[in-house]
């Protein structure tokens, strides 16, 4: 008998990767709910359909992703409704029916400040010595460092981390970075950095692009896949890091588009400063999975993102 699945979001840039990938498998029966569906901010509402449904898994691709909008009050309070207490709704409505519950979160809940990640066997007693002489340090966060966001929009997605472990059971909280793929199906979605950039580097000669804030870009149906691969193998409850490797700067990782897509449009590297944007950004917010196998490079997905746009 196919294992019931609740793909929450499912008109979003991740949530229509996921039904596709598990519509795919006749192992699974799909269920894919939006907003017109479901109010997952309505807690009552959220507990009795879930409750209904008698779903296996339990998916929430829902989000409010609007970073600089969040810094206003009203806005905030709408990010605090979706991203911090929904999870929590969801998560409690999981753990009632005994659901797997998978919850996305964001690379922004840190403050960029990441520490080097020396070999497990460092002493940290001398500058040198035969272990690291092999040893590339990797700079970023992992899974078990301390959430310290700096935005409202950070604020918000470590709230709903924490509303997703106190009230679920048996749950995936997976942190992702600069999501990008097919453009959602909601209306007025928002569209991925490089599909703004491609549109930008066919309309004018130059564009400026912030050389700062590294981090890395997630691939939804990358991420999508691997979400599926997580679930399948019965993987250890808790969080998880979900991104494509090789971090870069908003600056890099423009080079590389046009590179790829042979836009000769000029670059120029600016300073975060330049730009005037109401929410902080982490300096370096570069996740690091370190209990996964690694997802291919965001150059490599990328070159399929882009044929697939032909």
């Amino acid at each position: 008998m196919p294992k019931k699945v609740l793909i929450i979001g499912s008109k979003g840039m991740l949530g229509q990767e996921l039904t596709k990938i598990f519509r795919k498998d006749d192992n699974y029966e799909i269920t894919a709910w939006d907003k017109e569906e479901i109010d997952i901010t309505k807690q009552k509402e959220t507990g009795s359909k879930i409750s209904k449904l008698k779903p296996a898994v339990v998916i929430n691709a829902a989000a409010y992703n609007a970073v600089d909008k969040a810094e206003e009050k009203r806005e905030y309070a709408l990010a605090k409704k979706i991203n911090g207490l929904a999870p929590g709704y969801l998560a409690k409505a999981a753990k009632k029916i005994g659901a797997i519950f998978v919850h996305y979160s964001s690379d922004y809940v840190f403050n960029g400040e990441p520490k080097i990640q020396e070999p497990g066997n460092c002493t940290h007693s001398c500058a040198s010595c035969i272990i690291h002489k092999k040893y590339r340090p990797k700079i970023g966060f992992n899974e078990g460092d301390k959430p310290r966001p700096i935005s409202n929009y950070g604020k918000s997605k470590f709230m709903g981390e924490r509303e997703t472990e106190k009230n679920g059971k048996k749950y995936y909280l997976i942190r992702l970075s600069k999501l990008f793929g097919r453009p959602a199906m909601a209306k007025n979605a928002k569209k991925s950095f490089f599909d703004m950039m491609l549109e930008l580097g066919k309309k004018n000669k130059e564009v400026k692009v912030v050389d700062g804030e590294t981090s890395c870009f997630t691939y939804a149906p990358d991420l999508a896949k691997k979400t599926k691969e997580i679930i399948e193998a019965h993987k250890p409850f808790g969080i998880y890091h979900i991104v494509n490797e090789n971090s870069c700067t908003w600056y890099e990782a423009v080079m590389e588009l046009y590179r790829q897509a042979k836009i000769k449009t000029k670059v120029i590297s600016v300073d975060p400063a330049e730009f005037l944007r109401p929410a902080k950004r982490p300096a370096n917010s570069t996740l690091l999975n370190t209990k996964l196998n690694p997802l291919r490079s965001y150059g490599s997905a990328l070159k399929e993102h882009l044929k697939l746009k032909k």
